[in-house]
């Protein structure tokens, strides 16, 4: 009766995972430009009857993307309030957010309603509409995407006139 030898069996079993590893890093990382979302983080309303708002650009791609600019219609509980427009030419990383100052002054409407919010203590829905323009990692085209949001903002305990 022969006996078999098993000294080639786990050379065999190495050399195959190591071709496995070589394959799986061969691909690279994937590579993904999705829609970029803008909310409001916070509004402030300041004493000479502007806002200031704070939008929040969040990046869902995979690869840095540069956010040259933004131009949102505001409505805040349903009335115009104006158009939040940046230029801010900010770069954000691969699935991350950053957040960028724009002012407003708001439409009387508007005003009277943030102020009816704030003075009661309640929430205030409020929608975006408009779009953003932002450049892909490695790309030198622009390209602009759709947003739109709808939401809401909350006084801020110990915050006067301001809306998070």
């Amino acid at each position: 009766m022969k006996t078999r030898s098993w000294t080639h069996g786990p050379r065999i079993a190495v050399t195959a995972c190591l071709l496995l590893a070589l394959a799986a890093c061969s691909s690279g990382p994937v590579r993904r430009v999705s829609e970029p979302a803008a909310r409001l983080q916070q509004l402030t309303v300041n004493a000479d009857g502007s806002w200031t708002a704070q939008v929040r650009l969040e990046n869902y791609s995979s690869i840095p993307m540069r956010f040259d600019s933004f131009d949102l219609a505001l409505q805040a509980d349903g009335q115009e309030a104006g158009a939040l427009r940046a230029s801010p030419a900010l770069n954000i990383g691969p699935e991350s957010a950053d957040v960028v100052e724009a002012r407003v002054l708001p439409a009387a409407a508007a005003k009277l309603a943030a102020a009816d919010a704030l003075a009661a203590g309640r929430s205030m829905p409020y929608a975006l509409a408009g779009t953003v323009v932002a450049t892909p990692d490695e790309s030198t085209r622009p390209r602009t995407f759709d947003v739109e949001r709808k939401s809401a903002l909350s006084p801020a305990p110990g915050l006067p006139g301001v809306l998070r």
